[in-house]
């Protein structure tokens, strides 16, 4: 596909001037465009790049009824030539279609979702604000827009592609409380995909973590609770003297961008890195011998986002402040690499 292939309908007037660029709270101001790309009866039709803005939609479409709806989360940097990158888009869109696969629902051509994002982000470089810690967050998804209530995959699909300026992610002390019931995905299920309805299952045990005092939960296996797994919504690693350890990827666990990449760089940083499962109990025991040093999750929107503490059985266990943290070293070397301010060894950057 080229760009005669998408079809551009341009919005009359921006918003741009009436946002405070300053002042964005996460993933509520949106751009002046979006791209939607129909999929009818076997078919992707041409994409078409439209204003930001409602849509109607039947109200027996399957998204509402059987949850068929999918995403990914990514983001958009410029340097300080004013040249616009996208970091690691493959893994972004070999995952979507892995979700796609998993829910049922069309596989998105390569052509469609990368040659799409490009356009609408030259359409949108403006939006894209110079300057460290500031991004384009770029949301792709895709709905069954297929009417009738059968249960069973729908004909018809949405893909869309919204964008929303993000300033740097902070949000705080975070402190966590170990999950001893509640489950964030289960063997044979669907967590690995990043389906709309994992991330709705969370809120209700997020809620009552956040009515006792924690901000988030870090969720272990739904069979035996003894393995920890994810924190929130993000990949977490532990640091127990000076090494990492994170669980390995499965059909419980989000095979995180973030995650694969501070891996990757931890590794060429010389620390030691170990892909494995880490017990409850060994996290305990570390934070009661002062060997646990640190804890933090990694993800799109924060990147790294260190946490101060957790809780197990009603008892809360305080971790040590560090002077020069592992996790805050890997977030600074990885934001100088998205954002060009060093050498890109590993080949993740891709120019828009």
């Amino acid at each position: 596909m080229n760009e005669n292939d998408i079809t551009v309908n341009l919005a009359s007037t921006s918003k741009i001037d009436s946002v405070d660029f300053e002042n964005l709270t996460f993933g509520t101001v949106f751009t002046d465009h979006m791209l939607i790309c129909d999929y009818k009866q076997g078919v992707w039709e041409k994409p078409v790049i439209k204003p930001y803005e409602p849509f109607l939609i039947d109200p027996s479409a399957k998204v509402f009824h059987y949850g068929q709806a999918i995403f990914e989360g990514m983001k958009a940097y410029k340097d300080e030539h004013d040249d616009v990158w996208l970091f690691r888009p493959d893994q972004n869109f070999e995952r979507f279609n892995k979700s796609a696969v998993r829910l049922a629902m069309p596989e998105v051509p390569e052509s469609v979702f990368m040659d799409g994002l490009k356009k609408l982000l030259q359409i949108e470089k403006a939006w894209v604000k110079t300057g460290k810690g500031n991004s384009l967050y770029i949301r792709p998804f895709m709905i069954a827009t297929g009417p009738g209530v059968v249960a069973a995959p729908a004909n018809f699909y949405s893909f869309m592609i919204i964008l929303s300026p993000a300033k740097s992610y902070y949000s705080g002390e975070v402190k966590v409380i170990i999950a001893e019931h509640y489950s964030r995905a289960a063997n044979g299920g669907i967590g690995a995909a990043k389906a709309a309805g994992n991330y709705s299952a969370q809120f209700y045990p997020t809620k009552l973590a956040n009515e006792m005092g924690y901000q988030q939960i870090i969720w272990t296996d739904d069979a035996t609770h003894t393995k920890l797994e994810e924190a929130g919504t993000m990949n977490v690693f532990f640091r127990i003297n000076d090494t990492l350890y994170t669980a390995p990827t499965s059909e419980r666990i989000l095979d995180g961008v973030t995650r694969k990449s501070l891996i990757d760089m931890a590794k060429r940083e010389g620390i030691n890195v170990e892909v494995r499962s880490v017990l409850v109990e060994e996290l305990v025991k570390a934070a009661e011998d002062g060997s646990l040093k640190e804890i933090f999750g990694a993800g799109t929107a924060a990147v790294v986002n260190p946490i101060v503490g957790f809780s197990y059985k009603e008892k809360y266990y305080e971790l040590p402040k560090l002077e020069n943290p592992i996790a805050l070293q890997l977030k600074e070397k990885l934001n100088n690499i998205q954002y060009k301010l060093a050498e890109d060894t590993f080949g993740w950057t891709v120019k828009v």
